[in-house]
């Protein structure tokens, strides 16, 4: 099969940098809280401003971060608005809708769970990759940028 991202020569600094954008998302978005993970964008933000004009290869990596972690915050932003209305679907119904609202619930709360692992698992590899001087890119997400 055919590479279709051919291997990008980078130097030690543009690899560090490129790392940065993951490893600085990833880390911003935890100390935020990772369902308010918006801070995470910013240091992906942050990384492409600095550098897009210097280096293609900490450029795509910085991208790849940003709409990534856009991708997770919207993903966890539809998760919480569909909580909100499965409560209040519970609350109008004086409580007689739990029977259909629990276990949407917790079908619910295993999604949001499985777009928390997907984002840390997939977080940590793309920074590895770029710490290796190789492209990377995230799976379910939304490219804006």
């Amino acid at each position: 099969m055919e590479n279709i991202h051919p291997q990008v020569v980078s130097t030690p600094n543009e690899r560090q940098w490129a790392a940065l954008a993951h490893a600085g998302a990833l880390a911003l978005a935890l100390l935020t809280s990772w369902t308010a993970g918006f801070a995470g964008m910013l240091a992906a933000i942050a990384v492409y401003l600095l550098k897009k004009d210097e280096s293609a290869f900490i450029a795509e990596h910085a991208r790849e971060a940003f709409n990534f972690n856009l991708s997770m915050f919207l993903y966890m932003c539809a998760v919480c608005i569909a909580g909100a209305l499965l409560i209040g679907a519970t609350v109008l119904t004086l409580g007689i809708g739990i029977i259909l609202t629990l276990p949407t619930g917790l079908i619910l709360l295993a999604v949001a769970a499985a777009v928390a692992v997907a984002w840390l698992v997939c977080s940590i590899i793309a920074t590895v990759k770029a710490w290796n001087g190789e492209s990377y890119r995230y799976p379910l997400t939304i490219r804006l940028l």
